[in-house]
């Protein structure tokens, strides 16, 4: 009997490790501070001319995809130099098929670290 007892608790284990061991939740990511800053910085001065769904055109183009489109854009510079400078100095690097018509003082309207954390979001759009 007590042998028996044994080989149904040992079961019994077996089946609730079993049952359980695909429930496991994941921890939900906590968003990066600076990033959530970019991403209301972007929504305060940025969405009213550029969408961040692909293929959609506000006045100027989306920027889904934008960090891994200014990887490559212009040789030599990084995603994160193509990014500010395109912010800071529009007028650099227009995307073909739209005009320069890109606030240009924003070197004045956004503090530093506005800047770096609008950066910084605009990096996680791959």
């Amino acid at each position: 009997m007590k042998k028996i007892i044994s080989v149904i608790s040992v079961l019994l284990m077996f089946l609730i490790a079993a049952c359980s061991a695909g429930t496991k939740a994941e921890p939900t990511p906590t968003p990066d501070p600076f990033v959530v800053k970019g991403r209301q910085v972007f929504n305060a001065r940025c969405a009213t001319c550029h969408a961040l769904e692909p293929n959609t055109t506000i006045i100027g183009p989306s920027l889904a995809g934008v960090a891994t489109r200014a990887e490559t854009r212009v040789p030599g510079l990084s995603a994160d130099e193509y990014i500010q400078i395109s912010i800071l100095r529009p007028g650099d690097y227009v995307v073909e098929g739209y005009n320069n018509v890109m606030i240009t003082n924003f070197s004045k309207e956004l503090t530093s670290e506005d800047m770096n954390a609008l950066v910084a979001f605009l990096l996680t759009l791959k």
